[in-house]
């Protein structure tokens, strides 16, 4: 009875076959890409990141007035620490980044429409109070020489009587009136806008008939 015998080609092949799939495994996991510098945090990583230091300082806006640096609105440029350690944690100032600064620029002309309203009202005040004319008495000697005095109190409350949102700190006199006259009294209304309110101090009226 003959023999059979496995033709050692076939192991031969396999072996070959295993060898070659080895080395090609091997050669697929040696093509590593180029090893370049090591990875920074995302901060640094994004040359755009509002985070990232230019020129060794940051550029923030400000949520608050901060002493000695700005005040609301402002955009400045700080160091990084200052903003990363007090500025931002404290929730005075935020990222400079586009949209933030588009919301601070509609503040801003919000704010500037308000100021117009307000020049407007106040300059309307002015020209009202320069139609009117005051009148306080006060006692005099028969030279006009007040027993007292007219003060800024009271030609606000008189002004305030006549319907005037006017405080004392709106009156500009140089001091006390001390006799009976005409008198040009300056009011500030605010901003840059005066005025000026005729007052006439005369005697104190009485009812006491002539003897």
């Amino acid at each position: 009875m003959a023999k059979t015998t496995q033709p050692k080609t076939s192991k031969a092949k396999s072996g070959t076959s295993g060898k070659a799939g080895s080395g090609a495994g091997q050669s697929a996991k040696g093509k590593i890409a180029p090893v370049g510098p090591p990875r920074q945090p995302g901060v640094e990583r994004r040359r755009d990141h509002p985070l990232r230091a230019k020129n060794g300082q940051l550029s923030v806006l400000l949520t608050h007035d901060v002493p000695h640096v700005g005040r609301p609105g402002e955009l400045v440029k700080v160091k990084p620490g200052f903003a990363r350690n007090y500025l931002l944690p404290q929730g005075l100032a935020t990222f400079a980044t586009p949209h933030n600064l588009r919301i601070v620029e509609k503040h801003r002309q919000r704010l500037r429409e308000l100021e117009e309203a307000r020049r407007a009202d106040l300059l309307n005040l002015a020209a009202q109070i320069a139609q009117r004319s005051l009148t306080i008495e006060a006692n005099a000697n028969e030279e006009g020489h007040l027993y007292g005095s007219v003060n800024a109190d009271q030609i606000a409350a008189t002004l305030h009587g006549e319907g005037f949102p006017i405080t004392t700190e709106n009156i500009r006199i140089e001091g006390p009136l001390k006799d009976l006259g005409l008198y040009n009294i300056k009011v500030h209304l605010g901003q840059d806008i005066d005025t000026e309110v005729k007052l006439w101090v005369v005697p104190t009226h009485t009812d006491e008939a002539p003897v």
